[in-house]
C-alpha cells in the first residue's frame, strides 16, 4: 500500500511538471491592500465629466469608509486610457496581473469599458463602468464580473425621445459620434422615436474629437427634420451645439436636442445658450442635504467645480464595492464580489437606496431637469430645476429585453 501511494504521488508530480506554464498554479500578488483603479480620460474629451474628478470622488469614498476594508488599507490608483481601447486593455492587464489591483472603476468611453470588462472577466476581477453608457454593458455583453453604475443609452434615449415625439417632434435627424457609445445612443433613440409614432429621416456620423461640424450641420439643416438629435457628448456635444446655434437651426424652426448632457456641458455653454433645455440624469448636486454636502466637499478639492453625475457614480460604486469586499473578507474572486454586490441593496448618502439587477444594471432614481434661465440662477453651478422623477419602470430597459445571458441562464 505504501509503495502504491508513493507511485501515485510521483505520477502526480510528473503530470504537474508536464503541464504548460499557463496551467500551473500561479501565485497572486502579495495581499497587503485593497487596490481600486480609476481608469479614466485624464486630459481628453471626457476629462471634465469624469477624469481627475473621478479620482477625487473615489478618494472621498475611501475616506468616508474609514480607509480600510476587511482589515486591509484601501488604495486608489489612477491611469489615463487616452480614449483608446487597446491602451485601456493593456493598463487593465498590468494592473490585474502584476500590480494587485482588484477592481477598475470609471471607464468613460464605451469602447474602452467593453474592452476592460472583457479583461476583468478573463482575470476574474471586477469592472464597474460609472461613466460609460452603452446599454450593451448590461445587455448582450453583460458579465458576471461587471456592474454598470451610470445611466445607459436606453435610459438617456428613451425618456426624452418619447416625450419629444409626444410634443410634436415627428421627424428626427441624428448627428452621431462614430464609436460604440454614439451608435448605441442613436439606435436606442431611433427605436424609441419609431415606437412613439415618429420617423427618422437621416443621420450622419463624425469622429471623436471633431471641431468643425459645418458639413454635418448642413446635412441636418437640409433634412428639415423637426428634431436634430446630437448623439455625442462632452467636447463633441459642446462644439456641435455651439455651431448649431451659429448656423441658426433653431431660428429656422428645428429643435436641437442633446441626448447625453452633463452639468459641465451646461456650464461651458452658458445658461443663455441652454436655458429651457430638458436634461435626463440620475444625480444633481442640489437635490438634498446629502448631495449638497458631497458637492461642497468635492468642490473644495476641485477648484470650485461641482461634481457631475458620473463622478458621483464613482463615489457610490467605490462605497458599495468596499461593502461587498468587507463582507467577503477581502476576496480576490471577482465573480464572488460582484455576486455579493448584487445581493446587497445599494445605499449611500448621495444616491440613497437602490439595487443591482442580475444583469449588472444598477437601479437608482432618474430625474428630468430643465436648465434655468440666467435670471433664475444664484451661482455658476445652479443650473437645473427638477421637473419630475421618472418612474423606474419607464426609466430602465426591462431586464427581459436586454439579451443578457446571465438572465437567460446561459452565461456564468
Amino acid at each position: 500500500m505504501r509503495r502504491s501511494i508513493l507511485r501515485a504521488a510521483a505520477l502526480a508530480a510528473v503530470m504537474a511538471t508536464s503541464l504548460p506554464a499557463e496551467a500551473q498554479p500561479q501565485p497572486g500578488p502579495r495581499r497587503d491592500a485593497i487596490r481600486v483603479g480609476i481608469l479614466s480620460d485624464l486630459s481628453g474629451s471626457f476629462a471634465d465629466v469624469a477624469g481627475p474628478g473621478s479620482v477625487i470622488a473615489a478618494q472621498l469614498a475611501v475616506e468616508d469608509f474609514g480607509g480600510r476594508a476587511a482589515d486591509l488599507p484601501v488604495q486608489i490608483v489612477s491611469g489615463d486610457h487616452q480614449n483608446r481601447a487597446d491602451t485601456a486593455s493593456a493598463i487593465a492587464r498590468r494592473w490585474f496581473d502584476t500590480e494587485g489591483v482588484d477592481a477598475i472603476i470609471d471607464l468613460p468611453n464605451s469602447a474602452v469599458a467593453l474592452a476592460v470588462g472583457e479583461v476583468a472577466r478573463n482575470a476574474n476581477r471586477v469592472a464597474i463602468p460609472t461613466a460609460a453608457v452603452s446599454s450593451r454593458l448590461s445587455g448582450d455583453l453583460c458579465s458576471p464580473n461587471l456592474v454598470h453604475y451610470s445611466l445607459d443609452t436606453w435610459s438617456m434615449s428613451n425618456v426624452p425621445s418619447r416625450a419629444l415625439v409626444q410634443q410634436g417632434g415627428a421627424t428626427w435627424f441624428y448627428v452621431t459620434a462614430d464609436y460604440a457609445f454614439g451608435h448605441d445612443l442613436e439606435k436606442q433613440s431611433a427605436d424609441a422615436v419609431t415606437r412613439a409614432g415618429g420617423r427618422v429621416v437621416g443621420s450622419v456620423r463624425h469622429p471623436l474629437g471633431t471641431t468643425d461640424f459645418s458639413a454635418v450641420l448642413l446635412q441636418a439643416q437640409a433634412s428639415r427634420a423637426a428634431v436634430v438629435a446630437l448623439a455625442n457628448s462632452q467636447a463633441d456635444f459642446i462644439n456641435s451645439m455651439k455651431q448649431a446655434s451659429e448656423f441658426g437651426l433653431v431660428r429656422r424652426g428645428q429643435r436641437v436636442v442633446g441626448l447625453a448632457v452633463y452639468i459641465s456641458d451646461i456650464v461651458s455653454l452658458g445658461l443663455e445658450a441652454t436655458q429651457g433645455a430638458v436634461v435626463v440624469g440620475n444625480w444633481y448636486w442640489d437635490l438634498n442635504d446629502g448631495t449638497r454636502s458631497f458637492g461642497r466637499r468635492f468642490a473644495e478639492r476641485m477648484g470650485g467645480r461641482m461634481p457631475t453625475d458620473l463622478q458621483a457614480n464613482v463615489y457610490a460604486a467605490v462605497t458599495h464595492y468596499l461593502k461587498a469586499v468587507a463582507a467577503l473578507g477581502a476576496s480576490t474572486d471577482g465573480r464572488a464580489v460582484v455576486a455579493r454586490m448584487k445581493a446587497m441593496p445599494t445605499e449611500d448618502m448621495i444616491f440613497g437606496r437602490g439595487e443591482i439587477r442580475p444583469d449588472g444594471r444598477r437601479i437608482s432614481p432618474v430625474y428630468v431637469f430643465q436648465v434655468k434661465a440666467p435670471a433664475d440662477s444664484a451661482s455658476r453651478y445652479d443650473v437645473y430645476s427638477l421637473l419630475r422623477e421618472v418612474p423606474l419602470e419607464e426609466a430602465y430597459r426591462p431586464i427581459a429585453q436586454g439579451g443578457c445571458p446571465l438572465v437567460q441562464g446561459g452565461g456564468g
